[in-house]
């Protein structure tokens, strides 16, 4: 196997520490190589594939079959570029995306920025609980139990773990994700179907369907995840000779996130669409409405995802959040700091998972309307993140010769004017249907 020529043994001491022996070997030390540095961008994606995802979804599946499976292509490719630009900015400037705002724009509109995406992230942490407790109820297991201890488990990970600890582990809990894909195959679709569907769609264009287009691309595209991904970059101290390794995380994460979304949606698309079951208010009903169907081993499968998902989403946002106002504010930051070294970034995220666990206790909280406030926030924040994203990454001062090129810039404006288009659309339309 051929590997990049940036994978110098320099390149391979930097992240992995073997016995002399297993670097006579030189391939096999740097593909062990090459498996370290990967991560932030696995993670960053798979966190978009949270319980108010998978609810999205499967009420896609449910209600248009193997229609919108055309729209994870280019959403894909879109997701791929955004992550690109902010991980070559986090390996290029060793710095995070809200250091960055706060330097070429000042303190206000940072200021303005990072509360709006403070007041979204705490929105969908807590619906992200509500995940949790939903997912143990499938398992028969009381939420006032679950709840409390997977989030004394994340905070636990987090504030005393180290960078690559937590790492570990954020990928091992993605893993569960494959329960989708067993679960789609269990529901036995019609795959020349969902191929033709893929190749071929049929477009409609009434404002429903439009609407579910604009909510598959706001779940799968999300401030938060752009934040992530720069900070993990700049943590795990990259340079722009792992630039080709970072931009395979980035590639490798965002295809395999979008592989799960679309197996939520051919699972529930094989079950519940083809027997006229459209009505999807959460990924917990979805998983019961399977057992009927596909039998109680997908209904297990479908919990087990919707926990994991919600259980790396959980920690993944709070830290994005922290990351994001410790930058911003200029204090110290790190999962490998203590909390006398960085209680600014570790207070944030204690106190965003004591919120979520609050509020996710609440009886009968209201779930849906809860993720239409925080999807508006959303909504109105990522246009702005996607222009600033785009301005800095095409800024020669910042970027030197890896600033975007001519034909990668019009390709990230065209991106950023479509998604902010769609964002607003969406806007506009929640905000009809509350009246």
């Amino acid at each position: 196997m051929a590997f990049p020529r940036i994978l110098s043994t320099k390149f391979v001491q930097k992240f992995v520490r073997f016995p002399s022996r297993f670097r006579r070997n030189l391939p096999n030390y740097r593909f062990i190589a090459y498996l370290a540095v990967l991560g932030p961008g696995i993670i960053a994606a798979n966190a978009g594939n949270d319980a108010s995802g998978i609810a999205t979804y499967s009420t896609v599946g449910a209600s248009y079959g193997y229609g919108l499976l055309w729209v994870f292509l280019p959403m894909m490719i879109s997701l791929i570029a955004v992550q690109e630009m902010c991980v070559r900015m986090g390996v290029v400037t060793g710095q995070g995306l809200a250091d960055l705002i706060r330097e070429r724009f000042g303190v206000r509109w940072t200021t303005l920025v990072m509360l709006s995406l403070l007041i979204a992230n705490s929105g969908v942490i807590i619906s992200e609980f509500v995940g949790i407790a939903q997912a143990s109820e499938l398992f028969g297991i009381p939420r006032y139990l679950t709840v409390p201890i997977t989030a004394f488990l994340i905070w636990w990970l987090v504030v005393k773990g180290t960078q690559k600890r937590v790492e570990r582990v954020f990928l091992a809990m993605s893993l569960v994700f494959f329960g989708y894909v067993i679960s789609a195959f269990l529901a036995k679709p019609d795959w020349s179907e969902v191929g033709a569907q893929i190749i071929a769609p049929k477009f409609e264009f009434s404002s429903v369907y439009l609407f579910t287009v604009m909510a598959l691309i706001g779940t799968t595209i999300t401030p938060f995840m752009q934040v992530y991904v720069q900070s993990s970059v700049v943590e795990k101290q990259m340079d722009k000779e792992d630039l080709p390794l970072a931009r395979a995380d980035v590639i490798t994460g965002t295809i395999f996130a979008c592989l799960i979304a679309a197996f939520i949606v051919i699972s529930t698309a094989a079950t519940l669409h083809v027997r006229g079951i459209t009505e999807i208010d959460s990924a917990a009903t979805a998983a019961n409405s399977l057992t009927p169907i596909a039998g109680v081993y997908a209904k297990y499968l479908f919990g087990i995802g919707l926990f994991g998902a919600a259980m790396l989403a959980m920690g993944v946002l709070p830290l994005a959040t922290a990351y994001s106002l410790s930058e911003a504010l200029g204090f110290e930051k790190g999962l490998s700091r203590s909390f006398r070294e960085a209680p600014i970034f570790l207070g944030i995220f204690t106190t965003l998972i004591v919120l979520g666990v609050i509020v996710a206790l609440i009886p009968n909280i209201p779930q849906i309307k809860l993720l239409i406030f925080t999807q508006t926030i959303n909504g109105v924040l990522l246009p702005v993140i996607l222009v600033t994203i785009v301005l800095l990454s095409s800024n020669k001062e910042i970027m030197g010769e890896y600033a975007n090129s001519f034909l990668f810039k019009i390709f990230a404006w065209f991106i950023t004017i479509v998604v902010s288009f769609l964002s607003l659309m969406l806007i506009g339309k929640s905000i009809i249907d509350m009246f």
